[in-house]
């Protein structure tokens, strides 16, 4: 059976090597890296086997992308998670994933989109507010909309939304789910703030947001930037994506 292995990260700059790869499968590490051929540097090592060859990594490639035991998970409340988007320095990115969100199909607006009104959506709220004050200083806001084909009614509604978001500042792109699982994009609800922060959204059965899970440790946070780069780069426009539906 094939491998199915993720990038984890290289400690070199654009060469590539030496890297970390993990099996997704089996949760063994490939490490590859410049061989150790010097004869009498091998004759130090212990139980080198044949067809074996020892190769050299710096120590902080392994520290830094490979994958550690499992965390105690740092769990936030929403109170505490909003200020996130109060205190953030340079980019607050999202990738969304889910299917239907409890609190949206519980607003007016919500009522509004199924009945086929147009939407009055509040361009004043806090979001709003805030999302134009951090744009306003610099900072950017960014988004990747995972839609399954068809899409679901809350990934409409939220097609619609984006329209408003982006008024406010936001840069919101959609990609298609079978595009996603091409591209071994997590199936998690996350944002990463300043490239060094994960927030990882809990939900409960009834896709309630319950609370929320910080990341911080360097390999880990690296797994969701390269997802976050891959979605990116390959994600649409909200309102091109739209108008192709």
């Amino acid at each position: 059976m094939a491998r199915s292995l993720r990038f984890n990260g290289t400690g070199s700059g654009g060469g590539g090597c030496p890297s970390v790869h993990e099996d997704l499968n089996t949760g063994e590490v490939i490490v590859h890296g410049p061989p150790l051929t010097d004869p009498q540097d091998v004759s130090q090592l212990q139980h080198l086997s044949a067809g074996e060859v020892p190769i050299v990594v710096p120590r902080d490639l392994l520290v830094d992308f490979a994958p550690k035991t499992p965390r105690t998970p740092r769990i936030i409340d929403l109170e505490a998670f909003g200020q996130l988007f109060q205190t953030f320095e340079h980019t607050a990115w999202r990738l969304e994933t889910r299917r239907r969100f409890a609190s949206d199909e519980a607003s007016d607006t919500y009522a509004q989109f199924l009945s086929g009104d147009p939407v009055e959506w509040d361009y004043d709220d806090d979001w709003c507010r805030n999302v134009r004050a951090q744009t306003d200083r610099g900072a950017r806001f960014e988004r990747v909309r995972v839609v399954d084909d068809p899409p679901t009614p809350g990934q409409l509604f939220l097609l619609d939304n984006a329209k408003r978001n982006c008024a406010m500042g936001e840069d919101i792109r959609n990609l298609w789910r079978s595009d996603g699982r091409q591209l071994q994009l997590p199936e998690e609800d996350f944002w990463i703030f300043d490239s060094r922060l994960v927030a990882l959204l809990n939900f409960s059965d009834d896709d309630v947001l319950v609370d929320v899970e910080l990341i911080t440790e360097p390999a880990a946070v690296n797994r969701y930037a390269q997802a976050r780069d891959a979605a990116w780069h390959y994600a649409i426009r909200y309102d091109v994506f739209a108008a192709n539906l």
